[in-house]
């Protein structure tokens, strides 16, 4: 046998060629051997022994892996096994105590109110261990076909089992191959129940002749302001009445999103946006900027009376531990007063009795984002206006069926007639 240069690679008296190497298994070296391929025949050639040694070097890594994380596994579940059980309420309990310091306000007070008002009684005295993915799928059909709970509702019990099941399986009170079965594996998690036919969960946009109506009417209201963010802007309303004047850079036209408004105990705070990818800065059309122009215009010509009566009027918040005055608020009354997120509902009603239109805020959100889909604006840089974290969430707006876009459809198919026609004529 005549070894060559290269390393583990060796040539034998008939001609052909073998390879060898080390492996390490249970702590013990072994040595690999071979001089034939799967199917028994010699390697002919030394480039054929070196190919062949390379790959089985690579099957013993991944073997090696393997046993690494089975015997991880095993230990795992050793260790899952020597411990007393626990409950849903104990894994929840310790969650709330340990694991929730940097959710937000309105996150802690979502999963306060599902877990007292249904799962603890459903699910609170059963061990995490002994729960099954077909009886959580069973409870989350009965929330939605049953007791008729919206589909975005039940969602968020999906998420309360995930949290809970994560919670247990990080603390060691569930084994990874149950937590596989419950929270990973695509064919045995829990998982949604099926969408109704008649649930709807379209992006709901406002059509041409509804933004003409709805720019009339908040046109010189106290409302103003808070819709034009919405309509040229898309913000949520708690991001909207969050606003300070100090992130508004008429220069770069931008403003910049880094808090939003909410209630908190009965008490109107600025709280830290609920995702990281909310935190954006968001690019001013020529509409708004001539509106803010123009508020910060009138703000430099109030007379002395009038700047009394705003601080006499101002109200002082919580905005990260520091109190703030309403006066540094985009959307505050002239004379000093807040505005707050249910400023907008007395103008639901009024577009509601008066032109038959179905306000929400929200759909504003909508209509910015439809309007810019049809616009072929870049997916990415949509995704990165309305501060989505998943871009899926955004292509929703793409395959939206909205009344411009139908328009476009048509001037399309029109330009194909006109097009075949052409064609057609050319070759008369």
């Amino acid at each position: 046998m005549e070894f060559t240069k290269e390393k583990g690679i060796f040539q034998l008296p008939d001609g052909n060629w073998g390879f060898r190497f080390k492996a390490k298994i249970n702590g013990k070296v072994y040595d690999r051997r071979f001089t034939q391929n799967a199917d028994g025949k010699p390697y002919k050639t030394q480039q054929a022994a070196s190919r062949a040694r390379k790959v089985a070097l690579e099957q013993e890594r991944k073997a090696q892996d393997e046993r690494v994380r089975e015997e991880k596994r095993v230990q795992y579940a050793l260790s899952v096994f020597s411990r007393s059980p626990m409950t849903v309420e104990e894994v929840f309990g310790e969650y709330c105590e340990k694991g929730r310091g940097d959710r937000a306000y309105a996150t802690i007070r979502k999963q306060d109110s599902i877990w007292e008002n249904h799962l603890r009684d459903a699910f609170g005295k059963r061990y995490v261990t002994d729960i099954r993915t077909a009886e959580v799928c069973d409870y989350l059909a009965d929330l939605y076909y049953v007791n008729d709970y919206s589909y975005q509702y039940v969602e968020s019990f999906l998420k309360m089992f995930y949290l809970i099941f994560g919670q247990a399986y990080s603390r060691g009170y569930l084994g990874i191959d149950e937590y596989d079965k419950l929270c990973k594996n695509k064919d045995t998690k829990i998982h949604m129940p099926k969408l109704k036919t008649d649930d709807d969960q379209d992006i709901v946009a406002f059509t041409d002749e509804e933004c003409a109506v709805m720019d009339q009417y908040f046109k010189g209201t106290n409302a103003e302001t808070a819709y034009l963010l919405g309509r040229y802007c898309g913000l949520r309303i708690n991001e909207c009445y969050g606003l300070k004047w100090s992130q508004v850079d008429l220069e770069t036209g931008v403003i910049h999103i880094r808090q939003q408004m909410a209630y908190q105990n009965g008490l109107i705070k600025l709280v830290p946006l609920k995702t990281r990818n909310a935190k954006r800065d968001i690019y001013l059309n020529s509409v708004l900027t001539a509106h803010f122009r123009k508020l910060l215009d009138d703000r430099e010509h109030l007379t002395e009376l009038d700047i009394q009566q705003r601080e006499q009027n101002q109200k002082f918040i919580s905005d990260a531990g520091r109190k703030v005055s309403s006066l540094e608020l985009v959307n505050c009354l002239p004379n000093g007063k807040i505005q707050t997120v249910n400023s907008m509902k007395y103008h639901s009603r009024e577009l509601k009795v008066k032109y038959g239109i179905n306000f929400k805020f929200h759909h504003l959100r909508h209509t910015y984002g439809t309007q810019l889909a049809v616009l072929n604006t870049p997916t990415h840089i949509l995704c990165n206006q309305m501060g989505h974290g998943n871009i899926q969430v955004t292509m929703r707006y793409y395959v939206a069926v909205s009344e411009r876009g139908i328009r476009v459809l048509k001037e399309n198919l029109e330009r194909m007639n006109i097009d075949h026609n052409n064609v057609t004529g050319r070759d008369r």
